[in-house]
């Protein structure tokens, strides 16, 4: 017998920081162009979405199978991009198709972004926290996969360059996936959330291109990507 047709490829849409949700430090038109054509020789379908006031609440209108997030922090002053009113719908939309179980992948500074969304943290899992988190200068770093980590795939050890984040602060119920060590201790950079229908994976690494380069990097974020999209392994 014939075998069956393959079912469409997953659309997955990344969400670009800018204006509201755009850093210095951070390129995130180049990581999220980088992410896309990842995902796109995976066989899944990308679209790129810069946060305008209504770009969210239209892309989750769109039903994606997966939404990523790269976007930091930048000025929230009403004449630059808007007042919060003008963004509350769109943090509303994120929130509810979340908590429905619509996927969610945020990546390196989306631990920063969303800060003045109610529910962001809480979906993410964890955050950066001004004067408790930080990090040591970037450089070439080593990531290992913790015991707890629920998601298979995930490399034994990560090698990146890249940005090795310190402090953050996980909630209830995130499972650490990811850690290094720092200063004697061990500091949790991903992890995983799964609650009634909801999915979300916070992935501390992609400060710039260069961590795309790491073959074992790559391997991750396959490997976040898979389990959020429920996708049978192998």
């Amino acid at each position: 017998m014939p075998s069956a047709a393959p079912g469409p490829a997953p659309r997955v849409v990344v969400l670009v920081g800018r204006g509201r949700y755009e850093d210095p430090w951070h390129d995130h038109a180049a990581t999220a162009h980088r992410v896309a054509v990842e995902l796109t020789a995976r066989g899944r379908r990308v679209e790129l979405v810069s946060l305008f006031p209504g770009a969210v609440g239209a892309a989750v209108e769109r039903e994606p199978a997966l939404l990523v997030v790269v976007a930091g922090s930048g000025r929230v002053d009403p004449s630059f991009d808007g007042d919060d009113a003008d963004w509350a719908l769109d943090h509303a939309s994120l929130a509810g198709w979340a908590d429905a179980g619509g996927p969610l992948l945020g990546l390196h500074c989306a631990a920063n972004t969303f800060t003045d969304a109610p529910h962001w943290r809480r979906l993410l899992g964890g955050a950066w926290v001004p004067e408790r988190s930080w990090h040591p200068p970037f450089g070439t770093a080593t990531f290992t996969a913790l015991p707890e980590a629920a998601l298979p795939g995930v490399p034994r050890e990560v090698v990146a360059d890249d940005e090795r984040y310190c402090g953050l602060v996980l909630s209830p119920p995130a499972r650490p996936v990811l850690a290094h060590r720092e200063g004697g201790r061990q500091e949790v950079v991903a992890w995983s959330v799964e609650e009634g229908p909801r999915r979300a994976v916070y992935d501390g690494l992609g400060h710039s291109t260069a961590s795309y380069d790491s073959p074992s990097r790559l391997a991750l974020l396959r490997a976040e990507v898979s389990w959020l999209l429920r996708e049978p392994r192998g």
